[in-house]
C-alpha cells in the first residue's frame, strides 16, 4: 500500500478489523498516523468519519491492519504557496 498522508480518504470495512465488519464500515479522511508502536502491521490512525455526502460527522481514532486499508481517494500533492513578504504597516501622521 502507498504511503498513507494526511487528506487520503480510507474505506475502513471488516477486512482492516473486525469491529468495522458488516454495516459498521466507514469511511475515514485521514488526518495523522501514529508513530507509537504496535503489532506488526497495525496501525493507529485519526481521522475524520465522512457520511455519504463526504461531510465529516465525527473525529476518530482507530486501530486497523495496514493490509486491509482500502483507498477511495488519495491525497492532493502539497501545494507550494509562495507570498511575499510582508511590508511594516505604514505610520499614521497626526495632525
Amino acid at each position: 500500500m502507498s504511503e498513507l498522508r494526511p487528506g487520503t480518504v480510507l474505506l475502513i470495512d471488516g477486512r482492516a478489523s473486525v469491529q468495522f465488519g458488516g454495516n459498521r464500515a466507514l469511511r475515514l479522511r485521514l488526518v495523522a498516523v501514529d508513530d507509537k508502536p504496535t503489532y506488526p502491521g497495525w496501525v493507529w490512525l485519526t481521522g475524520y468519519v465522512l457520511d455519504q455526502r463526504g461531510v465529516a460527522t465525527a473525529r476518530r481514532e482507530v486501530y486497523v491492519q495496514r493490509a486491509g486499508l482500502r483507498i477511495v481517494s488519495a491525497a492532493a500533492p502539497a501545494a507550494v504557496v509562495r507570498t511575499r513578504p510582508r511590508r511594516a504597516p505604514a505610520a499614521r501622521v497626526m495632525a
